[in-house]
């Protein structure tokens, strides 16, 4: 499911309150971390995650959205912010 316009800005504003949940570290997209943005985003729906200080952070988080099967919502320096919406009990109901 891509997002259009409207709903990236939906929840950009949704997830301005929000403080990151995962960190990255030097090492980059372990199988832990990849595990703990899972649960994290299975569990909040909407969640931040802050990117390693090094270049490519768009590419790091688009990464980290494909791993888990999320959608990169933005990239703000070293904060993505990444959705996947549950089947059952959305929090988030998106406008059209």
């Amino acid at each position: 499911m891509a997002l259009n316009a409207k709903q990236r800005q939906f929840l950009k504003a949704e997830a301005h309150s929000l403080n990151p949940v995962v960190l990255l570290g030097n090492e980059g997209l372990s199988q832990n971390v990849i595990k703990e943005i899972d649960s994290s985003i299975e569990h909040h729906e909407l969640i931040k995650v802050k990117l390693n200080a090094g270049e490519g952070r768009k590419e790091q988080a688009q990464q980290a959205a494909d791993a888990v099967g999320a959608q990169l919502v933005n990239v703000v320096g070293r904060i993505a912010i990444l959705f996947r919406q549950r089947k059952q009990d959305s929090r988030y109901i998106l406008p059209r």
